[in-house]
C-alpha cells in the first residue's frame, strides 16, 4: 500500500466556442503603470517587467507614463496610415481568395500594431525573419502592393515563382527573409544572421518572429540558448495572440506564466507589451532595437494581441471559440486606439478616417486589378514549368538538366 494517490498530468482547459474569457485580467497593468528602465538594464533587474504589461494608451486615448514618447503627428499619422492599410491589403486578398483567384490567405486583423509600429524603428539593412502574419512590415516601409499581391496570386510575375504558399513572401532588399512554414525555424535563423552581423562588424540587427504557440517547438529554445551565449543583436518577438489554429494560448504553456518570463534562464532581458497600443509598441521596440545597436545582447518580447480573424481561409473558429469573443478582447483595436488618440490630441477625426479608408481600399483594389494582369490560379500567364529546376544550385547538377530535357525544356 502507498499513502499517496495515483498520478495524473495536468491539461490545460480548453474554453468552450460559448466562453468568452480569453486573457486573465490579472496580468494586465494600467496605462502609465510599469517603468522604463535603463537600455543597459542587468537582465535580473528587470524579471518583474516578463509578467506585468507595458501599456501607453489609456481608455480615452491619453498617453501616460514613462514609455509615453513626444511623437509629431505626422509619425502617428503615419503609423495609422500603415494599420489601416495593411486591414485594407488583408480584406481584398480575402475576397480574391473567395472568388478563387488564388487558393489561400491568412489575415492579421487585430495585430496590425505589432508589425507596422516595429518596422518603424528599423533601418535599411536590418532583417527580418517574419511568420506568416507580419505582411504589415512590408506595408509599413512602402513596398510595392502589386509585388505581394503576385506572390499571393502564383503568377508569372511572382519573385518567388509559385514555388511558396500564398502570404509566405519574400523581399531580401526590404529585409524580410523569406518565411518558411516550418515554424521556428526563423527563430534559429534570426540568431545566427545576427550573429554574422557581429562577426562583420556590421551595425545591422536581426529581427525574430514567432507565434506563442510555435514557442513549444524545440527551435526557439535553440535559438534562445546561442543567443544567451553571443549576445548578438537580435530582438526576440513573441506574438502572442492567443491562439495556435484552434489550441489557445495555455497549451502552449501561457497559462500559469508568460512567455516572456521564459527569457529569464537564459539571462535575456524580456517585456511583456499591449500589442494593441501602437504607441507601446513603438517605444519598446526602440528600446530593444538601441540595446542590439549598441551592443548590448538579445531581447525578447511577448507582444499580447488577439487574432481576431480565422487562422486561415481554411478554418473555421466558430468551432473552438465564441463569434464574439474578439468584442469581449479587453485591449481593444489598434487602429481604433490609435485614432482616438490622435483625434484627442486634435490631429485627425472621424471624417478623415472614413476619407483615408476610402482612399486605401481604391489603392489596393487597383494594384490587385494590375496584379491579376500577371495571372491567377486559373487564369492568365504562369510561370514556365522550367523554373523548377532553377534557383536551387548555383550550377546545375547533371541529373536536373537531363530531367528539364525529359520534360522537354
Amino acid at each position: 500500500m502507498t499513502e499517496f494517490a495515483p498520478l495524473s498530468l495536468h491539461v490545460p482547459t480548453r474554453p468552450s466556442p460559448q466562453d468568452n474569457a480569453t486573457i486573465d485580467t490579472s496580468r494586465l497593468s494600467p496605462a502609465g503603470a510599469v517603468r522604463r528602465p535603463a537600455v543597459d538594464v542587468d537582465p535580473t533587474e528587470i524579471h518583474d517587467l516578463a509578467y506585468k504589461l507595458v501599456r501607453v494608451l489609456d481608455e480615452n486615448g491619453e498617453a501616460q507614463g514613462e514609455w509615453a514618447a513626444a511623437l509629431e503627428p505626422d509619425v502617428l499619422r503615419k503609423g495609422l496610415r500603415d494599420m489601416m492599410k495593411t486591414r485594407a491589403y488583408d480584406q481584398r486578398m480575402m475576397r480574391l481568395q473567395r472568388q478563387g483567384l488564388t487558393s489561400f490567405y491568412m489575415q492579421c486583423t487585430g495585430e496590425e500594431a505589432v508589425a507596422c509600429a516595429f518596422q518603424s524603428v528599423l533601418e535599411k539593412g536590418d532583417m527580418n525573419f517574419p511568420t506568416y502574419r507580419q505582411q504589415g512590415l512590408l506595408i509599413a516601409q512602402d513596398w510595392p502592393v502589386v509585388d505581394m499581391v503576385n506572390q499571393i496570386l502564383s503568377n508569372s510575375a511572382d519573385r518567388i515563382k509559385g514555388r511558396q504558399l500564398p502570404v509566405m513572401y519574400s523581399a531580401k532588399e526590404a529585409g524580410f527573409f523569406s518565411i518558411s512554414g516550418n515554424l521556428g525555424t526563423q527563430y534559429i535563423q534570426a540568431v545566427g544572421w545576427a550573429m554574422a552581423s557581429a562577426i562583420r562588424n556590421d551595425t545591422r540587427v536581426a529581427a525574430a518572429w514567432i507565434g506563442d504557440g510555435s514557442t513549444a517547438e524545440s527551435d526557439f529554445h535553440a535559438a534562445l540558448v546561442f543567443a544567451s551565449v553571443y549576445r548578438p543583436p537580435v530582438i526576440l518577438n513573441v506574438v502572442n495572440n492567443q491562439w495556435a489554429i484552434s489550441s489557445p494560448q495555455s497549451i502552449a504553456g501561457g497559462e500559469r506564466t508568460t512567455f516572456a518570463a521564459r527569457a529569464h534562464g537564459y539571462n535575456i532581458p524580456s517585456l511583456r507589451v499591449d500589442g494593441n497600443d501602437y504607441l507601446a509598441v513603438k517605444a519598446v521596440s526602440e528600446w530593444a532595437v538601441e540595446r542590439a545597436r549598441r551592443n548590448l545582447g538579445p531581447t525578447l518580447i511577448e507582444w499580447v494581441t488577439y487574432r481576431v480573424a480565422p487562422h486561415s481561409t481554411s478554418d473555421d473558429p466558430s468551432k473552438y471559440r465564441a463569434k464574439d469573443a474578439s468584442a469581449a478582447w479587453p485591449l481593444g483595436d489598434p487602429i481604433t486606439r490609435l485614432k482616438t488618440h490622435l483625434i484627442a490630441r486634435g490631429e485627425w477625426s472621424e471624417e478623415r478616417s472614413v476619407q483615408l479608408e476610402a482612399e486605401l481600399d481604391q489603392e489596393i483594389a487597383a494594384a490587385a486589378q494590375e496584379a491579376r494582369g500577371f495571372g491567377t490560379l486559373h487564369d492568365g500567364p504562369k510561370q514556365s514549368p522550367a523554373t523548377m529546376f532553377e534557383d536551387v544550385y548555383k550550377d546545375m547538377p547533371r541529373h536536373l538538366r537531363e530531367q528539364r530535357q525529359k520534360l522537354g525544356y
